[in-house]
């Protein structure tokens, strides 16, 4: 881009509507992946929420101009998909066994072992932020940092699990039908963007809406099984040892799990972000409120957004290339101050 406005000039860092697709086979089955971005890159790997793939959870995010420049001139993006959540997806056969929680982490590892990735950067939104963060727990080695949107730690309450059974009922029986998709979106989307009688729905809601209509039921009914079948994992998170960085939208439903969540991380190398008028889903409904914080937390492993016009360097991502003091506990706990930050819709 060549003229002279402010705006952040992407082009050696533009993503292509499509990625590069790959079938992995792991010991639970395939999953699909899309890769998007150079290879040779450090890894970030990302996992949506119940229900939606990479396009409908993370599009957002990465057609931020400034994010998208920060994200892909430092990582390749690794789009992992639940099982049958990926475009065009057929119903899993019923013969197939239904995967746990624990299971679907255990194919993160085999993706990360097709791909010859070693240690990676995590990026999940609720769901898929809990499967994350359970692979973190099962592979530390494997696991550099985590970028979590309203994630989950523990074991469903009886209210959600109630009403879990409900929707897992209606998914079961009924499909993608219209009183699913309202559940969902109430989930994904605080209420503003969801729109009321007198205003309407906003874009991003009415893009989740059509996408959700691509999905097969039975596929997300077996994602929600394995995640209403959840165990309490906040006992092991303080003694996660990479640097976490939570985003939560005050209007989220699982607003007060990812305050709980934030306060059993180790405050030392935590923070957590509150997103002022948003839900659950940050990365769409609001994806510039991420940019700034998720500068700060890249700035702790020695990476920055590419000046303008410029050529993408690789990033010095491994430990050998970050300076010593940047790994001190005391230069974490400054980089990463445990403290409630709200972002404005001006950011």
């Amino acid at each position: 881009m060549g003229d002279s406005s402010d705006s952040v000039s992407i082009d050696m860092e533009t993503p292509s509507r499509s990625g590069k697709e790959y079938v992995v086979e792991t010991c639970s089955g395939y999953v699909s992946v899309s890769v998007y971005g150079d290879q040779d890159k450090p890894a970030l790997v990302t996992y949506p929420d119940l229900a939606l793939n990479h396009i409908s959870c993370f599009q957002g995010l990465f057609f931020c101009p400034e994010a998208c420049s920060l994200l892909l001139h430092n990582f390749c993006i690794y789009h992992i998909s639940p099982p049958g959540h990926e475009l065009g997806a057929a119903t899993i056969s019923p013969d197939d066994p239904l995967l746990s929680a624990d299971d679907l982490a255990d194919q993160i590892a085999d993706v990360l072992n097709y791909f010859g990735l070693d240690a990676v950067m995590c990026m999940g939104v609720t769901a898929g932020a809990y499967i994350l963060t359970l692979f973190a727990m099962k592979y530390r080695q494997r696991v550099l940092g985590l970028i979590l949107i309203s994630p989950l730690c523990n074991a469903p309450s009886w209210t959600e699990w109630l009403y879990n059974k409900v929707l897992s009922n209606l998914l079961y029986y009924y499909g993608m039908c219209g009183v699913v998709k309202e559940l969902l979106l109430k989930r994904f989307f605080s209420k503003e963007a969801r729109g009321s009688a007198q205003v309407p729905e906003s874009d991003v809601v009415q893009a989740c809406r059509r996408l959700l209509d691509e999905r097969q039921g039975l596929n997300v009914w077996r994602f929600h099984e394995a995640i209403n079948g959840r165990r309490d994992i906040s006992d092991g998170l303080r003694k996660l040892r990479c640097r976490s960085l939570i985003f939560v939208g005050e209007n989220s439903p699982f607003h007060s799990e990812a305050l709980d969540m934030n306060s059993k991380l180790d405050r030392r190398c935590s923070a957590l972000v509150e997103v002022q008028a948003c839900g659950s889903m940050v990365t769409e409904e609001q994806p510039h409120a991420m940019l700034i914080p998720l500068e700060y937390f890249f700035m702790g492993y020695g990476m920055y957004r590419p000046p303008r016009l410029s050529v993408s360097p690789r990033s010095p991502l491994s430990p050998i290339c970050i300076s010593p003091e940047l790994l001190s506990p005391e230069s974490m706990g400054l980089k990463l101050k445990p403290i409630k930050t709200r972002m404005s819709l001006e950011v």
